[in-house]
């Protein structure tokens, strides 16, 4: 297919398809003239993944190049592009150097240790549960801590049911690409769902039928 039929296919306007292809996001099309190039599903599918990551995962175009970079090295272990793709996520900002931080860190290896996790609490994910745990005690709300162990379980089932997926997938590419897509989208499915859960709870718990707080409180 021509560039405006991809684009048309795709949603994505032909500049920005040519943007992509500079910078290596998606591979150029194969010449059929000095000045036309054919485009095949392959580019079709890899368009509609980096707009996904864009759209949904949140992550910057130098992002999702270097998460493509992992998907496109057939030497890459797969466990080496989800943690490609998981690194990507998250906030990379440094963490105040106080007492709460520094308690947030300690439960965190606490539950590394605890839950015997193949995981290393220096990685963004750890230090992103750190900065949070330390927000919430700089609230007044350290003892949050406790429920650590409960997320943790939900989060292992989440990730075995992610894997699951993965695992189901026959051709190597499409188990990298599925990687990228439960690491990445998948966060966002689960944040959606724990939003939706969320609003359940608390009707059935707060609304019109549940308990109320005290009109003199």
């Amino acid at each position: 297919m021509r560039i405006g039929e991809l684009s048309r296919r795709t949603g994505v306007p032909v500049p920005t398809i040519k943007y992509y292809v500079r910078e290596g996001l998606l591979p150029p099309g194969e010449l059929t003239s000095r000045n036309q190039a054919s485009y095949g599903e392959a580019h079709e599918r890899r368009l509609q993944l980096i707009r996904a990551l864009l759209d949904v995962g949140g992550m910057r175009v130098a992002e999702i190049a270097e998460v493509l970079a992992a998907v496109d090295d057939p030497r890459r272990p797969l466990h080496k592009v989800l943690g490609a793709a998981a690194d990507r996520l998250g906030d990379a900002s440094a963490e105040r150097d106080d007492a709460e931080s520094a308690a947030a860190r300690a439960a965190v290896t606490d539950l590394v240790a605890r839950r015997g996790w193949l995981t290393h609490e220096s990685n963004r994910a750890a230090a992103d549960l750190a900065k949070a745990l330390a927000a919430m005690a700089r609230l007044g709300h350290g003892a949050f801590v406790e429920c650590l162990d409960d997320y943790a379980e939900a989060a292992e089932r989440v990730a075995r049911t992610d894997l699951a997926y993965v695992d189901r997938k026959v051709a190597v590419e499409d188990m990298v690409e599925g990687v990228v897509i439960g690491t990445v989208l998948g966060e966002a499915v689960f944040s959606a769902l724990r939003r939706m859960a969320h609003v359940d709870a608390s009707a059935k718990l707060y609304g019109t039928d549940g308990p109320r707080r005290s009109e003199s409180g």
